[in-house]
């Protein structure tokens, strides 16, 4: 390969030096940040034989050139003025890319994405004590649990297990946005619970106890600080995690030593924690006060209209948390003549539901099926986190989807007058607080209810069966590319001296099968992939290492027999910048099959969030064809050897063994 040329190839067909941003490699490809997608010559690249293919990720465009030859691509397009950066500014840059509200959806996804199976399963535990508690329901006047005593203990303990994953829910956001934003997590996970904690006053009576005047107040040098607690909000807490955060990284950076391993986390937790009572809460629920008397405003003022904005961005205001101080307003309507507060929350909701529901009959994604099934329901009945956090917010396209279901479905709600006379569960079981003398009543409210679901499931529906026609036809591609590379490569059995060990200890998995859609295509290669159960990877044959990243994370050898190696372990762990690998081996040295080329502690680099799934492919197998006539033989994406199955693609908990034939 000419690298100058390539070099100035690829520059061309991205736009030239001046349309990129920011640019760095890993072992196999070019990760770029483009200031203008529009301007990248899609079809030179895809036509250039000596690039392997692109694809982008996370907001960066990433150009596959292979190891040994990327670097070198790499260093001639630096030298022509590209700006370089390491892979966390990278990273940074791409994050940054975007507007301010898509920015804002992905960080919240990235915090909650760990959060969801704890919202799902509270949320339908929930759901089943608004069952069982829900006056009107299965008799004119009583609940279930009334007619039946003997259940009570049972609602009792659904409802303490189902309430507590969001009463304390700044705790669990605390840790996770701690970590995303990159602080220790514990010290979120403590601000989370001081913010809960029983010394305060319960976050759902705040807002009542500000209107009578009950809140006790802290004494502050003459600063009246009141003692709120901030149970199942959620801006607060990422507001406040961002903050500490940023307090921690400064005081890393100016303490040193013992200093900084006692005083960084006490000032962290000290300052943060006086922010939070004295500016961040107080402000946060002033804004959610004034949200709720202009949206009393606007609905009493606007009417239908006012109805389709509060519609449209109830399920929003519900993602800041500022939803908990309408309690004080619902309740001053609720002697006025009813609440078109609950009326509209319950559109809202189901119109979440009805949006999972179409992701449910569309996806493809088992693990996003299931979560949608299980969510979709919750969200009918009035518990929404699960569906927003886990489904809607994470895909956008199904949030934005019942946004404008809900909205009209509110303007159906505020023509027909619908109020509800007393709080409940603001889903379809809802209608038991509507008051059936005002307006249209139950039937009005069963109409608007029905459309927001059935318009957010519809449209969902169509829109999910586009996004899956588009991914079918990535498929596609995929295992048409995947068939090419088996077709290009005979198997040769009986052939002497061309075997293949297993690079590490693990369980096989098909190298079609990993998540990295590089590797998964046969882009780079055919081969096999394992899932490691110790931390070192080792050589799978006699050779000479090619490429030794100073990471750790890749090596790239040449076997004694010609065949060029490949082997990454895990995906995207560049980013990690050496943390947690030891290489053991260095350019240009000889190596004999099974010795250790890298330790790694694989437990430190799961809990840093990346997958250690380690793919083995042959770089150069086309050319060895080409050239000698023979490859290492590939059946259905797996590596063979003299014609046998090197990898039993068919046996998932097939474990390997380092060194070893029978992977």
């Amino acid at each position: 390969m000419d690298h100058k040329s390539v070099a100035e190839d690829v520059l061309k067909s991205v736009g030239g030096v001046n349309n990129i941003q920011a640019g760095a490699h890993c072992a196999t490809r070019l990760r770029l940040v483009l200031k203008d997608k529009n301007a990248v010559d899609q079809a030179a690249l895809d036509s250039n034989e000596n690039l392997k293919g692109t694809f982008e990720n996370a907001g960066q465009f990433q150009i596959i050139v292979g190891p040994g030859d990327v670097n070198e691509v790499y260093k001639h397009m630096s030298a022509a003025g590209m700006p370089e950066a390491s892979k966390d500014e990278l990273k940074s840059v791409a994050a940054g890319k975007g507007n301010l509200g898509t920015r804002f959806l992905k960080t919240v996804s990235d915090i909650f994405l760990p959060i969801i199976p704890v919202l799902v399963g509270a949320g339908i535990l929930m759901a089943l004590n608004n069952v069982l508690t829900a006056p009107k329901l299965f008799d004119p006047e009583l609940s279930f649990v009334d007619l039946h005593p003997e259940w009570a203990g049972f609602s009792e303990i659904v409802n303490m297990l189902s309430a507590a994953a969001f009463a304390f829910l700044p705790i669990l956001v605390g840790f996770s946005a701690t970590k995303v934003f990159g602080g220790n997590p514990y010290l979120g996970l403590t601000m989370g619970a001081a913010m809960v904690s029983p010394a305060l006053v319960n976050g759902y009576e705040v807002a009542v106890s500000l209107q009578d005047g009950t809140m006790p107040h802290w004494d502050l040098f003459g600063l009246q600080v009141a003692q709120s607690g901030y149970q199942g909000t959620v801006l607060p807490i990422l507001l406040v995690a961002f903050i500490l955060s940023h307090i921690e990284k400064f005081l890393h950076r100016i303490l040193k030593g013992v200093i900084d391993f006692i005083f960084t986390p006490t000032l962290t937790l000290l300052i943060t924690g006086f922010l939070t009572f004295i500016a961040v809460g107080p402000v946060m629920f002033k804004a959610g006060t004034l949200l709720g008397d202009g949206i009393n405003w606007l609905y009493t003022t606007a009417g239908p209209v006012g109805g389709f904005i509060f519609g449209l961005f109830y399920s929003p205001i519900v993602i800041t948390g500022l939803h908990q101080s309408f309690p004080p307003i619902e309740l001053q309507l609720f002697t006025q003549g009813g609440s078109f507060i609950f009326a509209i929350a319950s559109m809202a909701n189901v119109a979440q539901g009805g949006a999972a529901l179409g992701v449910f009959l569309t996806t493809r994604d088992e693990k996003l099926k299931a979560l949608a099934g299980a969510t979709a329901p919750s969200a009918f009945l009035g518990i929404t986190e699960p569906a927003i956090f886990g489904v809607n917010l994470r895909l956008r396209w199904p949030f934005y989807i019942a946004m404008g279901a809900s909205a009209i479905a509110a303007t159906i709600i505020a023509i027909t007058g619908v109020k509800a006379s007393a709080p409940g569960a603001a889903g379809f079981l809802g209608f038991v607080s509507i008051d059936p003398s005002v307006g249209g009543g139950w039937g009005a409210f069963f109409i608007a209810i029905f459309t927001s679901a059935i318009l957010a499931t519809v449209a969902s529906y169509l829109w999910g069966r586009r996004v899956a026609a588009r991914q079918e036809k990535i498929d596609a591609a995929i295992e048409e590319s995947k068939a090419e590379a088996v077709a290009a490569i005979p198997t040769l059995a009986g052939t002497p001296g061309y075997e293949l060990t297993a690079h590490m200890n693990g369980s096989v998995v098909a190298l079609a099968e990993v998540s990295d859609p590089t590797f998964a295509s046969g882009a780079l290669g055919p081969g096999a992939a394992i899932e490691p159960s110790t931390g070192q990877l080792v050589a799978p044959a006699d050779g000479k290492i090619t490429v030794a990243f100073p990471t750790g994370h890749a090596v790239g050898m040449r076997a004694d027999n010609g065949l060029e190696l490949l082997m990454h372990i895990g995906f995207d762990t560049v980013e990690l910048d050496g943390k947690h690998f030891t290489p053991q081996v260095t350019n240009g040295q000889q190596v004999k099959r099974g010795d250790v080329l890298v330790e790694f502690d694989s437990a430190a680099i799961a809990d840093a969030g990346y997958p250690l799934t380690t793919p083995l492919v042959i770089t150069n197998a086309k050319k060895t064809v080409e050239e000698t006539g023979f490859a290492q033989g590939v059946h259905d994406g797996a590596v063979l050897r003299s014609g046998e199955a090197f990898v039993n693609v068919e046996a998932k908990n097939l474990e390997s063994t380092a060194g070893s034939k029978a992977v």
